[in-house]
């Protein structure tokens, strides 16, 4: 895809090779601003790309708000995109960029699988629309540091969707490491977050409404399977979030939860480690059979694979090692000098008891307060302010987690664990590593290729 201009996204899909998806389905709503129906200046107007149970769920939130209209929602699955605009009173897309073109859509909310995070991000900032963004930020580093750049020049508001950043506990347990509270931190262990998983699924028919190749978008089309898209009695998520092709496993799922506390707290909003590397046995990478492995694809989190998964460690500017290696899912473990804070989701402790019960007084270090996220991100709507978790932040906790899954990787190709691959945060490359350089992007295929211009 080329550049687009304002109001040129539908016809460069009527030309393009997605010509046949961007045809409307709309369920007439009178979203349009006219007298008693308050438009943009009055309220803020939404429209929801991905209407799966995250986005939903973030629909339905954000609705409840007495100056916010969900006016449309967009999925390639019609009979979902359907059901959602039915249940919200908008209109439905099979093709986001419908949404982008209407000029009475203020914000999208972008909770579709992570491959398709950067062009719907980076094609949202260029149609002028502020955006709320589920984590994980992005599908490669590169493609992050393009969802970086998109907002900053189109002078949009993003927040990613790391909510942790509006908790008063990871706050306040962030705010006293910060301050000192522990000393110099020495050590963080948070999860040993698993990387994805290979395909190997077997192929199903696709179901009647569902543009399977649209959804597949940037990645190499992968056989259908229910188990990708789809919420069953057995599972509570869908499946595409541990496949290679489309998601980044456990590492991209919670992990940019929990290692946005550990970067916030070791104040490296704007940058990242210094070193990277593996102990163990190198990374072996996982086909997914349902005959091999029983449980779902998406329940990494409660699947035995230790051996296949060697350790990773991080070092950070000032000597701190990042240690992924216990059961801390939401957050870190912060051992210091004086002792050690744990800042989990919704719980904060110490060793210690002490440590967290003293407030803090005439603070050298503030971060910034969110005391609820999404109304932050309506707030700096009006303000245009950044939000808690800003493009920055969440681009850098994603890249946290990318790293992670790219140590692995480096150790699969080399037969080797132990080297410490160099980390350059600001030109955001390995000085030492070509095969580390080599997994920083991944290929996209046409017409789903990135801007080459932002």
């Amino acid at each position: 895809m080329t550049h687009p201009t304002r109001r040129s996204f539908l016809k460069q899909s009527v030309a393009g090779a997605l010509g046949a998806a961007a045809a409307p389905m709309v369920l007439p709503s009178g979203v349009l601003a006219s007298a008693g129906n308050p438009g943009a200046n009055d309220r803020i107007i939404i429209g929801g790309i991905g209407v799966g149970s995250m986005g939903m769920s973030h629909m339905r939130a954000f609705s409840g708000y007495d100056n916010v209209r969900i006016a449309a929602v967009a999925d390639v699955d019609t009979g979902r995109a359907e059901a959602a605009a039915a249940g919200l009173n908008a209109d439905a897309y099979r093709d986001y960029r419908h949404i982008l073109d209407r000029d009475d859509i203020d914000a999208v909310i972008i909770a579709t699988p992570h491959h398709w995070h950067a062009l719907q991000t980076i094609h949202a900032a260029q149609a002028g629309k502020d955006i709320y963004c589920e984590k994980c930020f992005s599908h490669t580093i590169r493609e992050g540091r393009l969802m970086v750049e998109a907002v900053e020049k189109y002078g949009r508001v993003l927040q990613t969707g790391s909510q942790q950043r509006s908790g008063e506990r990871e706050y306040t347990g962030c705010m006293l490491v910060r301050n000192g509270r522990i000393g110099k931190v020495e050590r963080v262990v948070t999860h040993h977050y698993l990387s994805p998983w290979v395909n190997g699924l077997p192929e199903e028919p696709v179901p009647p409404g569902l543009d399977w190749d649209m959804w597949c978008g940037p990645a190499q089309p992968q056989p259908y399977n229910h188990r990708l898209t789809a919420i069953t009695e057995q599972t509570r998520y869908r499946g595409w979030y541990s496949m290679r092709a489309f998601g980044g496993g456990e590492m991209t799922c919670f992990g940019p939860h929990g290692l946005d506390i550990v970067q916030w707290a070791l104040g490296a909003d704007e940058s990242g480690p210094e070193e990277i590397w593996t102990e163990g046995e190198p990374f072996q990478s996982v086909i997914y059979r349902p005959d091999t492995y029983p449980d779902q694809p998406c329940m990494q989190c409660s699947t035995d694979l230790e051996g296949l998964y060697p350790k990773i460690f991080l070092r950070f500017p000032g000597g701190a090692i990042v240690e992924f290696g216990e059961d801390i899912n939401s957050g870190g473990r912060f051992i210091g000098e004086h002792g050690t804070i744990t800042i989990k989701r919704n719980d904060l402790s110490s060793d210690p008891e002490g440590l967290i019960e003293e407030p803090l007084e005439d603070p050298e270090v503030e971060l910034y307060r969110s005391e609820h996220h999404h109304r932050n991100w309506l707030d700096c709507i009006k303000t245009r302010e950044k939000p808690v978790a800003h493009a920055e932040v969440g681009h850098r906790a994603a890249s946290l987690c990318h790293l992670g899954n790219i140590a692995r990787w480096v150790s699969e190709v080399t037969g080797e664990t132990g080297n410490h691959l160099q980390w350059d945060a600001q030109a955001e490359r390995f000085t030492n590593s070509e095969w580390g350089n080599h997994f920083l992007d991944r290929p996209r295929r046409a017409p789903y290729d990135l801007p080459s211009t932002i």
